[in-house]
């Protein structure tokens, strides 16, 4: 790859701390000892330190490379030092923009008349870079991660906070996340460090792809790392404390920001998606923000009407007034003693009426309903189905 026309601006050398005919086994060992010591991995939140170790990534993959530090030692000599340098007409230098290099006039637009129509950058050829790409290692987000936890019926209601065993990827302990066995990867050539490479699309319109020689990374490992095999990531398990908020229904998803696999290079971490699964309730049930329970009562308590007591969920039990005559199956509502909403304010407790029928009925209570039957003889409850069922 060629190398970009900024380069030539930067001593290299200078960067690395070695002369200029330093050997390849000099260049090596400055480069792994300022890697080790300015590595993103080793200096968290430090972005000086992050952008040293740009410089020394970008320095080590010219100079390492013997063909690409023949090129820019040919440029530096060319640009750097004197050669064609951009200065003001009739100040002793050459009156016309570094740009006219490359193909363009001032400030990369088209040359104006004849001058150097074809532009001297298509005479020193593979010397540059024309897509100006430079050499950055960029942070990288961490996965998304999936788990599950199952809740009982009443920590869904009202919210708790458990302990998840997550396994997910993470910076490699062994290489310090760099892929490389002595911790100094090289910025990949393909992508220049971005992960990133362009294809397609006409005119100034292009589409990206994470680089497939890098996988993304920006780094290529020279001596790739035994355990994650040059990738800089490896399986890690923890156990998080999270906190599963009030009112959750059975198979939600939530959405836990920041708490999935770490970056790499100082990026953020992915988020934690937890799909949430809710033990069923021996006397309760859920509807939306509403609980729902069933309440026994007597024929008589329905047919006179009363007080009934009915148990609420976590507290004290609710006194209701059930109407003379209500019917079997009828909701009762308690206000307030439902589910946690999102606003914090809590549904309702919707109580459905079961009359009880005795399975048996002796003495006196057998002679009551004896009684009864004979003074409703003359009512018959099914009379209007019949009357419905011929249509009338």
């Amino acid at each position: 790859m060629s190398i970009s026309r900024d380069l030539f601006e930067k001593d290299l050398y200078k960067v690395l701390g070695v002369p200029k005919d330093a050997t390849e086994a000099e260049i090596k060992k400055a480069y792994r000892k300022l890697a080790r010591e300015f590595h993103p991995d080793a200096n968290k939140g430090d972005a000086k330190a992050e952008e040293r170790f740009k410089e020394i990534s970008e320095a080590n993959d010219v100079l390492s490379d013997p063909k690409r530090r023949k090129e820019y030692d040919e440029g530096r000599a060319l640009f750097g030092n004197g050669g064609f340098r951009a200065g003001p007409a009739g100040a002793g230098g050459f009156g016309f923009d570094l740009g006219d290099l490359f193909g363009g006039g001032p400030g990369g637009a088209p040359p104006q008349g004849g001058g150097f129509g074809g532009g001297l950058g298509d005479v020193f050829g593979g010397l540059f870079n024309r897509g100006g790409a430079t050499t950055r290692t960029q942070p990288r987000r961490g996965q998304d991660i999936e788990t599950e936890v199952t809740l009982k019926f009443t920590e869904a209601v009202d919210g708790a906070t458990v302990p998840l065993k997550m396994t997910s990827q993470a910076p490699c302990k062994a290489c310090s996340g760099t892929g490389d066995k002595n911790g100094t990867p090289r910025v990949c050539p393909t992508c220049v460090g971005t992960g990133q490479v362009s294809r397609g699309g006409s005119g100034s319109f292009s589409l990206t792809d994470p680089c497939t020689d890098c996988k993304g990374r920006g780094l290529i490992a020279q001596d790739p790392c035994e355990v994650c095999n040059g990738s800089g990531r490896a399986r890690s398990a923890r156990t998080m404390q999270v906190r599963i908020p009030a009112g959750v229904t059975d198979g939600q998803r939530i959405r836990l920001r920041g708490k999935g696999a770490p970056g790499e290079r100082g990026g953020p971490a992915g988020d934690l998606y937890v799909t949430v699964h809710v033990d069923a309730h021996p006397v309760f049930g859920r509807k939306a923000d509403n609980l729902t329970v069933t309440v026994p009562v007597t024929f008589v308590e329905a047919a006179l009407g009363g007080e009934i007591k009915v148990p609420t969920l976590g507290g004290p039990p609710v006194t209701l007034k059930l109407p003379p005559g209500t019917p079997n199956g009828r909701t009762l509502r308690a206000r307030g003693k439902g589910a946690v909403r999102k606003d914090g304010t809590r549904g309702d407790l919707l109580v459905s009426i079961e009359v009880a029928v005795p399975a048996a009925t002796e003495g006196k209570a057998l002679d009551a309903l004896e009684a009864y039957r004979e003074a409703t003889a003359d009512t018959d409850p099914r009379a209007e189905l019949f009357q419905a069922a011929k249509g009338v």
